[in-house]
């Protein structure tokens, strides 16, 4: 029996199958991503942005087209991290617009959605680059336009068109050398894949579960031009742990801005709530936020308890059977023990960011957002005038509703953000775009160093826009470097790495790869020093000593005798150092 059109609750199912879909591969995705740092990777940060607008989702009471249009944009919009997951809210946002009047799903409407989901994300990006998952959308989208007049099933409709999307997927290496040069295709791509494959088998009967619950896995191959490990090698030792060891799979974290002050017995009902659903409860509340984190197998329960006293806000589901061997995981469980102690403290700087000016004070005419990780970094932006600083950066793009919260509740007319890294300028932009109270500007710094250099610019006598572009201008003048390690073989600029191996970065790339992490560093100066400089500054991270720090100053100093060197603890994580050269 062919399928024609699709209700509202077929495509509840799809959706959801499809996101699972993705977070189900976002691994194999991460593997596609060629530059070998630990960074917030493309199937990562997709997967971020797609279970969020999948919980919204979840949370549709009342199913109708428009109102599953209204979560699938909302949710992957707010919750959008990094350029991949901002052009795949684009995408949905896009396609939202075009079915949300509708009462059903047919191929002509199928065909415009897939039209307008392309059109959309290449408006949202400044320079949109071929090779990437831009172009399998609108691969994907000319196909669906062309399949109309031959097909009148939907699901050997979506077929077709996914059977050339992975065409034009297997021909981005051929339009983006660096991913010829790694031997992947786009990772972003294959992330619009999953999904659609995910969407797919909803549509067929055959929804797609999380890892450890029912699961239709696609076959691998098609993805790299040379055959890989599907499991990808972890950073945390801890290899040997089973995710049947879990006992509830799902880090479940949000916040609940009350509708009146709780008593005392219901925040104690809330937690014996979350007890019973699950464990590693930590509950924080005063008069006006709930902020509640916990391991459970049913997240949605959780968001439904929660929405009995409130709006939810800073919604994050993590699958630990999926993540339990990931990086990012062993950084989060490396500051758990913590979590209780800071949960009052943080939950107090959330009220701040969320709630609004304060009644009784006028706002100032000028408030600063700094996206940075470590904690002398963040003082360091506090001593330059910047007044929050959202915890993140290159392990952990913070999300768009993240900016854009923190934006909403700083009072001040005008407000400058500065994301300081180049994959968190579009959630960035996007948060500017919604934020409709005040005039948000962002400052596109792409590294912490231009960040600091646009703020020492700063003139609080000068109007916004001429401070908007002297800052902007200030970052021109600006080198930076970094040093991390590698976390995959591959080649990058015609250089072998390997895992483990110690790698340096600036703007113009990989530059210095070498066993000791001074020597890349030294390296690293010496590529960006040239007969203007005046100034290096050097940035260390938690994972490199005050004393090792200072012998690389050293160095330096004696190297570089006409010029100022600058040694400071910036308490990174992953980047053993981050440079500076001006």
């Amino acid at each position: 029996m062919s399928l024609t059109s699709i209700n509202a609750e077929l495509l509840k199912i799809a959706f959801i199958s499809g996101a699972n879909n993705l977070n189900n591969n976002k691994e194999y995705i991460n593997e596609l991503n060629v530059f070998p740092v630990p960074d917030g990777d493309t199937g990562t940060n997709m997967t971020l942005t797609i279970m969020t607008a999948a919980a919204e989702v979840e949370l549709v009471k009342d199913v109708t087209i428009e109102n599953l249009a209204k979560a699938i944009s909302g949710g992957s919009l707010r919750g959008a991290r990094g350029n991949s997951g901002v052009i795949l809210s684009q995408i949905f946002r896009g396609f939202c617009k075009e079915i949300q009047k509708k009462k059903a799903i047919n191929l002509e409407v199928l065909a415009n959605a897939f039209a307008r989901a392309s059109e959309t994300a290449y408006k949202a990006v400044m320079k949109p680059k071929e090779g990437t998952i831009l172009t399998v959308a609108r691969g994907m989208a000319e196909k669906a336009s062309e399949l109309l007049s031959t097909e009148d099933d939907i699901v050997e409709y979506i077929e077709g068109i996914i059977e050339y999307g992975e065409e034009v997927l297997a021909s981005t290496p051929d339009m983006l050398p660096v991913l010829k040069e790694a031997g992947v295709v786009d990772s972003g791509g294959q992330g619009l894949i999953e999904v659609m494959k995910g969407l797919l088998l909803g549509l067929k009967g055959q929804a797609v579960g999380l890892v450890g619950g029912v699961s239709s896995q696609p076959a691998r191959g098609a993805g790299l031009l040379e055959e890989i490990p599907t499991s990808r090698p972890s950073g945390s030792g801890k290899d040997d742990i089973s995710t049947a060891d879990i006992k509830f799979g799902y880090c479940t974290e949000f916040i609940v801005l009350l509708d009146r002050e709780l008593t005392d017995s219901e925040v104690e009902g809330i937690k014996e709530y979350m007890l019973s659903i699950g464990d590693s409860l930590v509950c924080v509340a005063d008069e006006e936020l709930v902020k509640i984190h916990v391991h459970t197998n049913h997240p949605g329960r959780a968001f439904e308890k929660g929405l009995e006293f409130g709006q939810l806000t800073r919604c994050k589901v993590d699958n630990m059977r999926e993540e339990h061997n990931e990086r990012v995981l062993m950084e989060n469980e490396k500051q758990r023990s913590k979590e209780q102690d800071e949960a009052f403290r943080q939950m107090q700087l959330e009220r701040k960011n969320s709630k609004g000016p304060a009644a009784n004070e006028p706002p100032k005419k000028y408030g600063f957002i700094a996206v940075a990780s470590g904690d002398g970094l963040v003082e360091i932006f506090k001593d330059t005038g910047v007044d929050y600083v959202i915890h993140g950066g290159q392990t952990m793009n913070p999300s768009t509703d993240d900016i854009l919260s923190a934006a909403e509740g700083m009072n001040a007319e005008n407000v400058f953000i500065l994301p300081n890294n180049k994959n968190i300028i579009l959630a960035a932009n996007q948060a500017r775009s919604i934020c409709k109270d005040k005039n948000v500007y962002v400052i596109e710094s792409k590294s912490i160093p231009q960040g600091i250099s646009a703020m020492l610019m700063f003139n609080e006598d000068a109007d916004p826009e001429t401070n908007f572009h002297e800052m902007t201008d200030a970052m021109a003048d600006v080198k930076t470097g970094e040093v991390t390690f590698a976390i995959r073989d591959t080649s990058v600029d015609g250089m072998k790495i390997h895992k483990n191996n110690i790698i340096g970065i600036t703007d113009k790339g990989m530059e210095a790869v070498d066993e000791e992490i001074n020597d890349v560093a030294a390296s690293l100066v010496e590529k960006m020093v040239d007969e203007d400089s005046g100034m290096v500054s050097v940035f260390y991270g938690e994972d490199v000593s005050e004393e090792e720090a200072a012998k690389l100053g050293d160095t330096l100093a004696e190297k570089y005798e006409d010029l100022e060197i600058d040694v400071r603890a910036g308490g990174q994580p992953i980047y053993y150092y981050i440079l500076s050269v001006e």
